[in-house]
């Protein structure tokens, strides 16, 4: 079937064009069309966790049908500003969507920190990881630490994004990045941030080995 969607502000730069039709398989939901439409145009993945986006003129889920013929509006944040990114996910993370969240013409200082998933602890291969999360209350003490991040570093900003599920070595775990208008704010707001992360955060780590497995803090 297909629909047409539309393109507005940082959206349509990304894409290239304010509207387009696009064949998507019967039954599809929003998030089967957001999958479409980051495969097809790459420079605008990064921006969807941002977007909003309304079907026929209302503000829909991610979860919600997609009739054929309807009209998807893709719609950045308003000029109050953009929203702070502070998830829990369950797909592969990009460095580039918490970059994306601060990054602005005045941050000169932009630190990021990458955690993936090591192939070894204490001589034992890792075969992989299960990450767990309480996600609604995650969510909430990751944009925690954002709110004491800002109050000791004044300007600095944060965006936070880990992900649960099954993670095999190399992939990553969690993305933090920090933006100020220096840069010794900025990396002291990313340390800070992976630091009260591992404190306070309810998200668990399950470690598979070759010869066992471990919840992480709990085991030997």
């Amino acid at each position: 079937m297909s629909v047409t969607v539309l393109y507005f502000a940082a959206a349509r730069e990304r894409a290239g064009l304010s509207r387009e039709s696009l064949d998507v398989p019967p039954g599809a939901r929003v998030s089967d069309v957001l999958a479409l439409l980051a495969s097809k145009h790459p420079p605008l993945a990064p921006l969807l966790p941002h977007l909003r986006v309304a079907v026929q003129q209302q503000f829909v889920g991610l979860d919600s049908p997609v009739a054929p013929d309807a009209e998807l509006a893709l719609i950045p944040p308003v000029a109050g500003g953009a929203p702070r990114l502070f998830s829990v996910v369950g797909r592969p993370l990009q460095l580039a969507e918490v970059v994306d969240a601060v990054a602005s013409q005045g941050a000169g200082g932009l630190v990021t920190f990458s955690g993936a998933v090591r192939d070894q602890t204490k001589g034992r291969r890792v075969l992989r990881l299960e990450y767990e999360a309480y996600a609604p209350m995650a969510e909430a003490k990751l944009t925690e630490i954002g709110d004491e991040v800002a109050r000791t570093w004044p300007g600095t900003r944060l965006a936070i994004m880990h992900r649960v599920g099954t993670l095999v070595p190399g992939e990553l775990a969690v993305v933090i990045a920090a933006a100020s208008a220096h840069r010794k704010e900025a990396f002291l707001g990313c340390e800070y941030a992976i630091e009260r992360l591992k404190q306070d955060v309810p998200i668990w780590k399950k470690e598979y080995f070759e010869d066992g497995e471990v919840w992480v803090g709990l085991g030997p």
